[in-house]
């Protein structure tokens, strides 16, 4: 008998409820069908994987082992398309990034125009998405680098050993609203009269800049009276809707820097509640293929060049 890789979904199907009707039903088919391709499995085996003598089943001690490797094994497959691209692109000049949406359009464009005077590049494909989605294409190699922002008390998915990262520029998150008439902020910390709440424009949880502000500022902004009146996981979008008067919201000083220039935004926090950020390229540690390996050689002296 051969191993069929969608018995793998069974079984965790089934392992999270113990529920053959209920697995059957999240895998599309009917409970008999079902039920035979985890007996099938079972049969691949050698052994049970579930005690069916009580509802709902129960997995086996023998279970319980598979499903770590049934996990390892899910894991192992979804990495292949990204290793098998990156066996196929090994001497190809293309450099794939993903880089988060405020930095997208604010720090890349200028940062690898610098690169360009000193470094030959080819062809640049970039896929513009919130950090979370980012570090998703980076870990499953689908990508080879990442730009993010970053802080170092702030520990990031990928901070780990087989993601190595550089710090290629600076910036700040700067708490802004739009002004009112006399140019002081429509919405700010502190002035609020008892009682009265801060409008604040947040990040979602799939945010990178949110994930630092919560860390590092979220204590302090509990015992404020502040009230989120919009979640959004776009920094453009708080953009907006700060100028357009709704509330407070923490955002990239690249991003604004032109609004504040102009006064159609202003500081509303003191210097204590701006976040210093490091803006960083990652990579994944296994060999990218000699055109992205030089690019990252490149990005490296002129990272050690820029910190000297």
């Amino acid at each position: 008998m051969t191993m069929n890789l969608s018995w793998i979904e069974d079984f965790m199907a089934l392992a999270a409820s113990g529920n053959f009707s209920r697995a059957a039903d999240e895998r599309h088919m009917t409970q008999p069908a079902f039920s035979r391709r985890i007996r099938a499995l079972e049969e691949w085996l050698g052994v049970d994987l579930f005690d069916r003598s009580s509802q709902p089943a129960r997995v086996t001690e023998v279970g319980e082992w598979f499903r770590g490797a049934a996990q390892d094994l899910q894991a192992r497959v979804a990495a292949i398309p990204g290793e098998a691209r990156s066996v196929a692109e090994a001497h190809s000049m293309t450099l794939r990034f993903a880089s988060t949406h405020a930095l997208s359009f604010t720090f890349l464009p200028r940062w690898l125009q610098a690169l360009e005077t000193r470094a030959t590049m080819g062809p640049i494909q970039l896929v513009s998405d919130v950090q979370q989605k980012c570090e998703a294409l980076l870990s499953q190699s689908q990508v080879n680098f990442m730009l993010a922002h970053g802080h170092p008390g702030v520990r990031g998915v990928l901070d780990a050993i087989e993601f190595p990262s550089l710090v290629v520029g600076t910036d700040h998150l700067v708490p802004v609203s739009a002004p009112d008439p006399s140019g002081a902020p429509l919405h700010s910390l502190g002035t609020k009269g008892k009682g009265q709440t801060i409008a604040l424009l947040a990040y979602s949880a799939e945010s990178g800049l949110g994930r630092i502000l919560r860390e590092l500022k979220g204590p302090a902004l509990e015992r404020l009276a502040v009230q989120p009146v919009m979640t959004a996981h776009l920094a453009a979008v708080l953009r907006t809707m700060a100028l357009d008067g709704r509330g407070l919201a923490w955002l990239p000083e690249r991003l604004v820097q032109d609004d504040l220039e102009r006064g159609r935004l202003v500081v509303a926090a003191p210097a204590e509640w701006h976040v210093p950020l490091q803006i960083r390229l990652q990579r994944h540690r296994a060999g990218l293929g000699q055109a992205a390996e030089s690019f990252w050689a490149e990005a490296e002296r002129q990272a050690a060049s820029a910190a000297a």
